[in-house]
């Protein structure tokens, strides 16, 4: 790799960290330096996580955008403040470029990026591209796509995709569906058992609420008709636990965990939202899903995300306003009636996944400047 130093500007939700982490930890190790430049009111949290994998990170000063005045005012101070916070790193750190991930938290470093003449890289997590992307992209070099999008002819650079990062421990060592379902046994002491058809249900850090509540397996289904996973958000649990207490079917009730590819490879019928790494790691495990999109997304773009994976018939798109008990009772009975048939079903999304997304996206950031020097 002809670069050495790498800036990796991902602040703001999950969704532009953890991809951006994954890219950073995948630069150092094939010997590069990576910096991250972190805002937003979950930096001190990001950067300790980021920290705890050996990879460097600086909160700077960052603001939601808004066009009421009294926030436009702040948004336009902290992009002022972390413009010059971002020049003293520059300075200091010599980047080769800076990759943006895009959000609210990514304008100073891209100010700084400019006035310090860094080769600029872009990088979308969605099939809408962003709004700060989309305004940030006459800068660019480039802009990686984590999906095909209907937005490119929008964008003011040359759009490449190259798929969404995905955290290296979720892809690294993927177990079969039997050895996940012996660790799932071993780690929660459960009883599940591998000729049992497996339900994954899960609605993320938000928008668990409406999944929660109508994605309930009925008291009366038999103890060999299925066994569940159900990740029910911070502090949900207990309601789910009462509700099922006394049914008859194996289930492991958690608020969350970090064993998602446990879960993925013991899953044959998964439930859950459209975020850009969701739809991503189901096309990497080829896994079924209802797939229902958090209806309060920016753009709505969940919907267009899960619109990516249901052409290829290895999920459907439910919107979240028509999620009900009795639609997902029925789809679930559908699933039992032959759960071999959904299997190979979710197999084709395998079709549709990046897999080395992160070591794509360096090799686009490389490739471009190399040429700008030749």
């Amino acid at each position: 790799m002809s670069f050495r130093k790498l800036i990796v500007s991902c602040g703001g939700t999950g969704g532009h960290f953890y991809p951006g982490l994954s890219i950073a930890r995948e630069f150092q190790k094939q010997g590069g330096d990576a910096l991250l430049l972190l805002g937003g009111k979950h930096a001190d949290a990001q950067k300790k996580t980021a920290e705890s994998f050996g990879i460097r990170a600086v909160k700077i000063s960052a603001t939601p955008f808004s066009l009421k005045p009294v926030p436009l005012i702040r948004f336009k101070l902290a992009v002022f403040r972390g413009a010059f916070q971002c020049l003293r790193i520059f300075r200091a750190f010599h980047p080769d470029a800076l990759l943006s991930m895009g959000s609210f938290a990514s304008f100073p470093p891209v100010v700084a990026c400019f006035l310090s003449r860094v080769p600029l890289f872009l990088h979308d997590g969605n099939v809408r591209l962003g709004k700060a992307n989309l305004r940030m992209s006459p800068l660019a070099k480039a802009l990686a796509l984590s999906f095909p999008t209907p937005d490119s002819a929008r964008c003011g650079c040359p759009a490449i995709l190259t798929g969404m990062p995905l955290r290296p421990e979720l892809l690294q060592d993927i177990p079969s569906r039997e050895e996940a379902i012996d660790r799932i046994n071993r780690r929660w002491n459960c009883s599940f058992r591998k000729e049992v058809p497996t339900v994954l249900i899960f609605g993320g850090s938000l928008g668990a609420e409406n999944i929660n509540k109508s994605c309930r397996i009925p008291h009366g289904t038999p103890e060999n008709a299925l066994q569940l996973i159900h990740l029910t958000g911070t502090g949900k649990r207990e309601e789910l636990s009462a509700f099922y207490e006394g049914a008859s079917f194996q289930r492991l009730l958690l608020e969350t965990a970090p064993e998602m590819d446990w879960f993925y490879a013991a899953a044959d019928w998964v439930v859950c939202r459209a975020g850009g790494s969701t739809v991503s790691e189901l096309a990497c495990f080829g896994k079924y899903a209802v797939l229902v999109p958090y209806p309060f997304a920016v753009q709505d773009h969940q919907t267009e995300n899960a619109r990516y994976l249901t052409p290829s018939g290895g999920a459907e798109l439910i919107p979240d306003r028509e999620l009900t008990e009795e639609r997902f009772v029925s789809k679930l009975q559908d699933f039992l009636k032959n759960p071999e048939e959904y299997r190979e079903k979710g197999l084709r999304l395998k079709e549709l996944a990046f897999p080395d997304a992160s070591a794509n996206i360096l090799k686009m950031i490389d490739n471009l400047l190399a040429a700008s020097c030749s």
